[in-house]
């Protein structure tokens, strides 16, 4: 986003300059002489919309002109957002075709809201001051599925990390930020598949949707909710690492309670289970090659992706608490 220019603290004060005169000069106690300033018209252009709405993270072009050309002239550039002034800019207005002066930036989309952008030329001795049509637009938000790359790609895994799930890093979709985007619609309540639709990628970059924690006071412990199907490693009130599992079937149901992980298994065992850390007698958090997205399918344990158990298993300790509900 342009920076806040101290030339232009609020927008009133630039309208009071809009269209002031300049001082009638005086010497040797004669009035002296002046030509009254040039009249001014400015208009403005944003590019790259596509539906009156800038995709989110996009990078704007402003151009406008101002005119006639007069040498010497400044633009200040106003950016609103939701009615506030968050910005401006100041840009010099160069010689242009057609006798009019021009003049561009660029306007970078960082947030969602109702955007506008007003040009305004404060009065000088040259040119009399001028404002264009302020110019509206909104922001979208594009759905990302598998194989997506790009610029919303990353920062939309960079906020998905931020809220406590595990996106992997990269700019593209990868089969990690698939289980991430699951984990994330499973604690949030919708369908359980692994698409980021636009509704989903603007909440996400809004900072919202992380696991809300049934007990914060536990300090580094692990929650899995059978309710939502996933497994949270917290530390305090902060979930650090939310993932999709699959807990026991309505004939074998996983257990609820209060726990403490008490032995380690590395790799496959005879069962098919994979890097298991056991909680209460049999049960154990493990990877398994069977975890549907949608319904409870084991035997009682707390099946996770095998792509995800190995860093699960190095995640957690023995004598870790866990919650189970």
């Amino acid at each position: 986003m342009p920076r806040v220019s101290r030339r232009t603290p609020v927008v009133l004060t630039l309208f009071a300059a809009v269209f002031a005169l300049p001082a009638s000069a005086f010497a040797n106690g004669d009035r002296a002489t002046a030509s009254a300033p040039v009249a001014a018209n400015v208009s403005l252009r944003i590019g790259h919309l596509q539906g009156g709405k800038a995709t989110i993270l996009s990078r704007l072009p402003v151009t406008g002109t101002l005119s006639p050309f007069v040498p010497g002239q400044q633009v200040d550039l106003l950016f609103i957002r939701n009615g506030k002034q968050v910005g401006s800019e100041t840009v010099d207005v160069h010689n242009g075709p057609g006798g009019k002066g021009t003049f561009k930036t660029w306007f970078r989309i960082r947030r969602g809201g109702r955007f506008a952008v007003q040009a305004v030329h404060a009065a000088t001795a040259e040119q009399a001051g001028a404002a264009s049509v302020r110019k509206k637009f909104g922001v979208r938000f594009p759905g990302l599925g598998g194989g997506k790359c790009g610029r919303v790609v990353r920062a939309f895994k960079r906020e998905l990390d931020k809220l406590g799930y595990v996106p992997g890093g990269g700019s593209c979709m990868t089969d990690k930020t698939s289980r991430a985007v699951l984990a994330y619609r499973k604690v949030n309540r919708k369908d359980h598949n692994s698409h980021a639709g636009s509704g989903i990628v603007k909440a996400v970059l809004a900072g919202r949707g992380a696991f809300h924690l049934k007990h914060p006071e536990a300090g580094d412990h692990v929650e899995v909710s059978i309710e939502r199907q996933v497994l949270v490693i917290a530390h305090g009130d902060k979930p650090l690492q939310t993932y999709p599992v699959s807990t026991g079937k309505s004939s074998t149901p996983t257990v609820t309670g209060h726990f403490q992980f008490y032995m380690r298994q590395p790799g496959f065992n005879s069962h098919g289970m994979y890097y298991s850390t056991y909680f209460h007698g049999g049960y154990a958090v493990h990877g398994y090659a069977s975890v549907p997205a949608t319904y409870p399918a084991s035997h009682g344990c707390v099946r996770t992706p095998i792509p995800d158990a190995h860093h699960i298993y190095n995640s957690v300790f023995l004598g870790e608490d866990v919650f189970v509900y």
